[in-house]
């Protein structure tokens, strides 16, 4: 069974998530169908089956949380140290074709949104820059073509 890493804030992200689809979205759909029920023939019932469906969403996301959550390695970013880049790193970043900077923060698949500079660490660019150093170079495949980006700082924290 692969543990699935996450820092403390994805961690109870999920745990929020999964509170909110248990207490609030399930009995809400619980009582739509019920109401749905109530108009008759469900054969040609939209509301019923349009409920029916959101149920069986919210049924698996439930489990697929219920199961990460299970596996979940909750990696605490402030105890980590080095100048390896590891998950949790905050990595500074320059493009070496246009000196533009970015900086992120390598996290877990469920909390990563790279709008807000959270790398999911399954990403290309994350997984190019794991072990990298700060000076390093990074050539990394994006759809564009490739990209290659100099390491200036990692940090934790």
């Amino acid at each position: 069974m692969d543990r699935v890493p996450m820092t403390n804030r994805g961690y109870e992200m999920l745990l929020e998530e999964l509170k909110q689809l248990k207490n609030v979205e399930r009995p809400a759909i619980i009582a739509a169908i019920a109401t749905a029920r109530e108009h008759g023939d469900l054969s040609e019932n939209a509301e019923y089956h349009a409920a029916k469906e959101k149920q069986s969403f919210i049924e698996g996301r439930v489990r697929e949380i219920e199961d990460k959550v299970s596996r979940a390695q909750v990696i605490d970013v402030k105890q980590l140290t080095g100048d390896n880049i590891k998950f949790g790193a905050t990595v500074l970043i320059a493009d070496e074709d246009t000196d533009e900077e970015s900086t992120f923060q390598i996290v877990g698949v469920d909390e990563s949104d790279v709008t807000v500079g959270l790398l999911s660490v399954t990403s290309p660019l994350a997984r190019a820059l794991i072990g990298k150093t700060e000076g390093d170079s990074v050539d990394v495949a994006t759809p564009s073509g490739g990209k290659i980006y100099e390491v200036v700082s990692v940090r934790y924290g």
